[in-house]
């Protein structure tokens, strides 16, 4: 079948369906969700859906073999329109969006996608990264999001609505992608041999570790990450942690990442990532949710609730704040000073110094 390597997201896949059959479906799309759970993957899969010449789009169903599914599979159909931050680059360029000076408007994805389908069907742009969306950018987008050319849709994809500007949020239609479960993640993990021919470990426990997300459990899979990834949380939970000395260990742990700051800021905001993930599930647990996760985060999480001197409001700062540094670490903002101020507004946070750090 068309979607069976789309995992996890039936529901999704049947919002698209009942939207596109009832003639209501929106020009623009905002994906959010953990990264490494098959946002990208299945915008790719829609648009191949869209883009197919065989089978009536309302079915929503590629046919998997006609030119113009086989182009929109090797991402060269001429009606798909792929958007990604460079690697060396803290944010999209503008000019990714509206051409260099020289062809300001007359290149770039927002006059692509102005022009007639070549294949006289829909045009589909997908936006990746769009966390790394900065307001110049976005501005560029506002006219196309605001007039859409006919037949055109647009997919932006990030890691939670918070994390995009509010002109963009208004604009789009939000669809919400779940963590995918542990036997899913492990199961992914050993088919693909993403771990590498050598792993001989066991799939079920990285899956776990990974929390729903295929990407954090290949990145837990090294001993290296498991090690610090039980360091961290077991000071998180602890009420008694020295946060001078936690924010040492994690400077040094993001300096070995390398000398060049591009790895050195990735690793950090997996750092930041796994705190984040620590306070969502300190979440559940204050709100009376089970607590998702292996073992190492469910005891962390009930060793924090047990000695935690805030309500689960403060728990939520404590996530806006990790939210925060993920954006201070695309601004380029000076590593050390970044990590030293997160530690220490966390610990003000839990214990009610400062009520109003996330408002900073």
């Amino acid at each position: 079948m068309p979607w069976d390597d789309i995992l996890g997201h039936q529901q999704a896949i049947d919002r698209f369906r009942t939207s596109i059959q009832g003639g209501r479906l929106a020009s623009t799309f905002l994906f959010v969700g953990k990264p490494g759970i098959g946002k990208a993957t299945f915008a790719k899969k829609l648009a191949q859906a869209l883009l197919c010449e065989t089978n009536d789009e309302h079915l929503l169903d590629p046919c998997g073999h006609c030119p113009a599914c086989q182009q929109a599979t090797a991402l060269s159909h001429p009606d798909l329109i792929l958007i990604s931050k460079p690697a060396e680059k803290t944010y999209i360029p503008v000019e990714t969006f509206i051409g260099d000076r020289e062809h300001r408007m007359r290149e770039g994805m927002c006059y692509d996608i102005s022009l007639k389908p070549f294949r006289g069907g829909r045009k589909v742009a997908i936006i990746d990264d769009a966390d790394f969306l900065n307001q110049e950018g976005a501005n560029c987008l506002l006219k196309t999001l605001e007039e859409p050319p006919p037949k055109s849709i647009i997919i932006l994809i990030g890691s939670s609505e918070q994390r995009q500007l509010p002109t963009i949020r208004s604009r789009s239609q939000i669809v919400r992608f779940h963590p995918l479960d542990d036997s899913t993640v492990a199961m992914l993990l050993e088919k693909h041999r993403l771990l590498g021919d050598e792993f001989t470990g066991n799939y079920q426990d990285v899956a776990s570790a990974g929390e729903g997300s295929l990407q954090q459990a290949i990145a837990l899979a090294s001993e290296e990450m498991r090690d610090f990834r039980a360091q961290l949380l077991s000071e998180l939970s602890n009420p008694r942690r020295h946060n001078v000395e936690l924010a040492k260990n994690v400077i040094a742990f993001v300096e070995e990442a390398g000398k060049d700051a591009q790895p050195r800021r990735a690793r950090l905001r997996s750092v930041v990532g796994l705190a984040n993930d620590f306070y969502r599930q300190l979440m559940r647990r204050m709100t009376a949710l089970p607590v998702n996760g292996d073992s190492l985060m469910v005891k962390s999480v009930e060793l924090a609730a047990n000695s935690w001197q805030g309500d689960a409001e403060r728990v939520g700062d404590c996530i806006e704040r990790c939210m925060q540094t993920i954006g201070m670490i695309q601004a380029n903002a000076n590593v050390t000073l970044v990590i030293e101020c997160w530690f220490d507004d966390l610990w003000l946070i839990e214990y009610g110094r400062i009520a109003e750090t996330v408002n900073h």
